[in-house]
């Protein structure tokens, strides 16, 4: 009993795992002449394109619902996804990227 005592601080020492800590800048604003609905799909694609880089899948922005079913009226749909890739774009280029979003879209 008094061995078990004694040796119980040499057990516990190796049960602290150290966890990373991930630092991941915030994505960079979307261009000031973008529009509204440019803005959202900016920072739609950053998004896309994290959940694309943390899945290992290779960038191709048609394979997302919201680049191909815009959630903005019609008319402002080619607006949008051109903001949607412009974000894809820039966080593949300039990754890394930081902790995968939670939940769907």
């Amino acid at each position: 009993m008094l061995l078990a005592i004694l040796l119980m601080p040499l057990a516990l020492v190796g049960c602290s795992h150290p966890q990373p800590v991930v630092y991941a800048a915030p994505p960079p604003p979307p261009p000031p002449q973008f529009s509204l609905a440019a803005q959202q799909g900016y920072h739609d694609g950053i998004e896309a394109a994290r959940r694309d880089i943390h899945q290992g899948k290779a960038p191709d922005v048609r394979r997302h619902p919201r680049f191909r079913n815009p959630p903005v009226p019609p008319p402002a749909f080619e607006e949008y996804r051109h903001g949607f890739r412009d974000g894809c774009d820039q966080t593949f280029r300039n990754g890394p990227p930081g902790p995968p979003p939670n939940g769907a879209y």
